[in-house]
Order: structure tokens, then C-alpha cells, then sequence
């Protein structure tokens, strides 16, 4: 899994979208401290920085050390590399222990995870009570009625590269397990649906698109 967002690493700071800033606030909402926030598969850094907004400190962790090589630099934002193989013990030491965290995001990156494992480590390093996890996914992009068709049938030539792990992403996250209490913005099978508007020139738009894992390994 690492390897396929390595290449493309340096395209991901302009080429993903980021979720609006109303987004976290409503987040942060959520959570009666803001000290200390953890963003996982945080690639970048696109949704890490855009946490440290609302919390005092924001821990970044990301495999692929290639990913954190590019990743945008802010005083409150700690970026840490975590490979495949480290153990839960290694985690929690690394975040800060049990009942720590305020608030977990995972955005575009939690399909890639050992859920039932990630969710036990992840309610032993919520705060208790009020810690929060989130996890969003973008699945579509809608532009016209002349264009959506055009890049339907280009994601469709695309489906026999992408990893089967791709396919909660297709779902929308709609069959994703999340056995979590809902704070309002969504549940286990009933996601909250949200637009991320983004600006793109003609020429930037093809970024997007060769930012894909689907996209790097059908080229390969």
C-alpha cells in the first residue's frame, strides 16, 4: 500500500482537494478539549494543518516516508513516520498513552487500514469522555453535465488497476465498519454527504488525475 502514493507524492499538496474550514470547526465542536489531535495516513499534511486551526497540537503520522518528505511545515503540526510493521505498544508511546487524544482524523486513508485492529487502538487513545474519531472520503468529482460523463468513462477504464481496498471509497464509506456513537455528522452506514469545491485550472486538473494510485500503476 505505501509504495503506490510514493511517485505521486509531491503532486498531493495542489492536486487533492481539502475539506473547508467549516468542516473542522465542526469537528472541534465536537470535542470539549482541544490539546492534543491525531491525523492518521496524514500524507502531506493537507487535513493535519487545517486540524491545527482549532487544537493546541496535531501528531501527523503517515508509512510512507516519502510522503512525509513533502509534508507542508506548521509549528503546531509534529510529523511522525510510522511503518507497517510498528506494534500498538510503539504507537501509544509515540502519541502519548491511553485516554490522550482529543480528537483522530482519517481522511482518505482509514479503507487502507486493519480496521479492527486500528479501532481498538484508536478507542484506547480517545479521551474518555469526548474523544472523537472522524473519517471522510472523496469519491466523485462533478463538474457539468458535458464533462461527468467524459471523466465517468475515464475512471471506468481505470477500475482494473485500483487496489480491492479502493472499493469502501466507491461506496462512499457507506459500507464501511465504524462501530463508533455518532456525534452528529454521520454513522456506521449512513455517512454524512458533503461537497468539496475546488478550483482547478485546465492544466492542474490532469494532476489530479495522475495523482491516482490507479493511474501510477497503470502507466507501470
Amino acid at each position: 500500500m505505501v509504495g503506490l502514493f510514493d511517485k505521486q507524492a509531491e503532486m498531493y499538496v495542489d492536486a487533492r482537494p481539502t475539506s473547508k474550514r467549516r468542516w473542522y470547526s465542526m469537528l472541534a465542536s465536537r470535542t470539549p478539549r482541544h490539546s492534543l489531535a491525531r491525523d492518521v495516513g496524514a500524507g502531506n499534511g493537507q487535513a493535519a494543518l487545517c486540524v491545527a486551526q482549532n487544537y493546541d497540537r496535531v501528531i501527523a503520522t503517515n508509512a510512507s516516508t516519502v510522503q512525509l518528505k513533502c509534508a507542508m511545515q506548521h509549528p503546531k503540526v509534529h510529523y511522525v513516520h510510522t511503518p507497517i510493521r510498528i506494534s500498538n505498544v510503539e504507537i501509544m508511546t509515540l502519541i502519548g498513552g491511553e485516554n490522550s487524544v482529543d480528537l483522530i482524523t482519517v481522511a482518505q486513508a482509514v479503507h487502507w487500514f486493519d480496521l479492527p485492529n486500528f479501532y481498538s487502538l484508536l478507542t484506547r487513545l480517545l479521551q474518555k469522555p469526548g474523544g472523537v474519531v472522524a473519517v471522510w472520503c472523496y469519491n466523485g468529482i462533478g463538474v457539468s453535465s458535458t464533462f461527468d460523463p467524459v471523466m465517468k468513462r475515464f475512471h471506468e477504464t481505470t477500475l482494473p488497476f485500483w487496489d480491492p481496498n479502493i472499493k469502501h471509497i466507491s461506496d462512499g464509506y457507506e459500507k464501511l465498519p465504524f462501530p463508533f456513537e455518532s456525534v452528529g455528522l454521520g454513522c456506521e452506514g449512513e455517512p454524512l454527504p458533503l461537497d468539496i469545491p475546488k478550483d482547478l485550472s485546465c492544466e492542474g486538473f490532469p494532476r489530479v488525475l495522475r495523482s491516482w494510485s490507479a493511474v501510477t500503476t497503470a502507466k507501470e
